[in-house]
């Protein structure tokens, strides 16, 4: 399972110009699922994101994670995560777990995530969206559970 990780002042997901999702400050999380990912997989990237330490303390310091500074998140599924663009020009999604196991897998996510006591906004599932996001730093982070 891999999870692009933003850190955000603002940010919103849109579907047929209708709001699906959005949250003030926070993070925003484009999550991609392989075939081999496991509720094993949610739940170490779940624990990570709830404490990673990428918010400043009073010394400008990154000691704050999520729940210490608060704030939400937007979890949105991505799989061209899992793009292989090796060969040719055009990127190979065979690595994308299928779309059954990925909504499951990324519905799990988001549950183990609030299970921190998180507010999750999402997207819609395999839809076409629009991502928008002011980044706040910037930070970028890329999360992956098999490294």
């Amino acid at each position: 399972m891999k999870v692009v990780l933003q850190r955000s002042k603002n940010a919103r997901v849109t579907v047929n110009e209708k709001v699906e999702g959005q949250i003030d400050s926070g993070l925003v999380l484009l999550v991609g699922v392989t075939h081999d990912d496991t509720v094993d997989d949610v739940n170490y990237l779940a624990k990570k994101i709830a404490h990673l330490r990428i918010f400043e303390d009073e010394n400008e310091k990154m000691n704050h994670s999520l729940l210490d500074h608060g704030g939400d998140i937007l979890s949105v599924s991505q799989f061209t995560l899992y793009g292989d663009c090796r060969k040719g020009r055009r990127p190979n999604f065979m690595n994308a777990a299928k779309p059954d196991q990925a909504e499951e897998l990324y519905n799990q996510f988001n549950h183990a995530l609030r299970a921190y006591g998180l507010k999750v906004e999402t997207g819609v599932f395999g839809s076409m969206m629009e991502v928008s996001l002011v980044n706040d730093g910037p930070v970028t982070l890329i999360l992956d559970s098999r490294d």
